[in-house]
């Protein structure tokens, strides 16, 4: 036997090395240099080491480009179909056309799919999967494909699935406030543009002036984002309703199995760099208890209960940036239905909002391939 040099591995530990990394799943992360891809690669490196090779992907533009994931950096390939070559698992963080063109060619290469675009989100043939609450559905994939819900929905996807479990769903009321980082870095940039348009001055105070001072800085959003609301998020459906309150609705219904549960939704755009909140108003077919709800919630996995008013307790975006939990507080029964709790919600629609379950499903994904 060939002795190792001081401080470096023998040949046969090396063997052994290469082996363990042979057997675990081949991972491709597919929009690795975007803002949800950058948050991925940063989840990849923190949780355990369950793949083997990690292969960045990307348009061709940012191929050539090196990024560190599990402390080593590893050089950004162009989106083609040879990029599949070996892969057993594709992360998918793409805009909906190129989602669908390209995941069912990863598809076809032999990769199970988790994709994080809205494509194939309500196709009856792809789970829509949120491992804390539906975990199962990821092993029925007749497409190969596994469907990541949209941030808002993951949201408060995961409270409510806790409480949905004990007292049984039957209608569901939410308004959310959803951040500017929820349309991508081109959001951040218009947000931080306004703020330093109004930062040091008097507006806000007379109709117009906050529209007139930011002027062609309005980017993404009908109205401005600084110093202000937007009752608006998504784009425009049948009946003035907009996308991403059909998404809460559709979403929702999915992922708890309830096809026919009542559910309303109002989307705002508020001024906050990342992390979505959400007003919920649930009911449910049982009477429930502020109690039992912290409970339920306080023993939830994936769930942080911050809720003691009387000492300005409760889940903020800016306490809440950067965690993975969903964060709730202010739960009520409310006033007039035994049936029904009020809830406060708060999630990072960057990390729990996309990138966390789309790791989190992938590991369910590898634990049945590895099984």
């Amino acid at each position: 036997m060939i002795p190792a040099e001081a401080g470096r591995p023998s040949l046969a530990d090396t063997l052994r090395a290469d082996a363990r990394t042979a057997a675990k799943p081949q991972l491709a992360v597919v929009g690795a240099t975007g803002a949800v891809g950058s948050v991925l690669l940063g989840i990849l490196s923190e949780r355990a080491d369950i793949w083997g090779e990690i292969r960045l992907i990307a348009s061709p533009r940012s191929a050539g480009r090196k990024l560190t994931v599990r402390g080593a950096e590893v050089e950004v390939v162009a989106l083609s179909e040879e990029a599949f070559d070996g892969i057993d698992v594709a992360m998918f963080d793409v805009p909906d056309e190129v989602s669908a063109q390209w995941v069912p060619v990863a598809v076809s290469k032999g990769a199970v799919v988790i994709d994080n675009a809205g494509t194939f989100r309500l196709d009856p043939d792809v789970p829509l999967v949120v491992p804390e609450v539906n975990a199962h559905a990821a092993r029925v994939r007749p497409r190969g494909i596994i469907a990541n819900p949209n941030c808002t929905t993951l949201s408060m996807i995961v409270a409510l699935g806790a409480l949905h479990a004990e007292y049984g769903l039957s209608e569901l009321i939410v308004s959310s406030y959803q951040a500017v980082s929820g349309v991508g870095k081109a959001g951040v940039d218009t947000l931080r543009a306004q703020l330093s348009a109004v930062s040091g001055t008097e507006l806000g105070t007379t109709p117009g002036d906050v529209r007139r001072a930011v002027g062609d800085t309005l980017g993404l959003f009908p109205a401005p984002i600084a110093l202000n609301v937007v009752p608006w998020a998504g784009s425009l459906q049948e009946d003035g309703w907009s996308s991403e309150e059909l998404k809460i609705r559709d979403e929702s219904r999915k992922i708890l199995g309830l096809p026919e549960l009542p559910v309303t939704a109002t989307c705002v755009r508020v001024p906050v760099i990342t992390t979505h909140s959400l007003t919920v108003h649930a009911r449910f077919e049982n009477e429930v208890t502020v109690g039992g709800a912290h409970e339920i919630l306080a023993a939830a996995p994936g769930v942080v209960l911050s809720d003691d008013p009387a000492e300005g307790e409760y889940p903020t975006p800016a306490d809440v940036v950067g965690t993975d939990p969903t964060w709730v507080g202010r739960v009520r029964r409310s006033l007039d239905d035994p049936r029904a709790l009020e809830l406060f919600v708060c999630g990072d629609n960057l990390r729990k909002g996309a990138a966390l379950n789309t790791a989190q499903v992938g590991e369910l994904v590898a634990a049945e391939l590895q099984g």
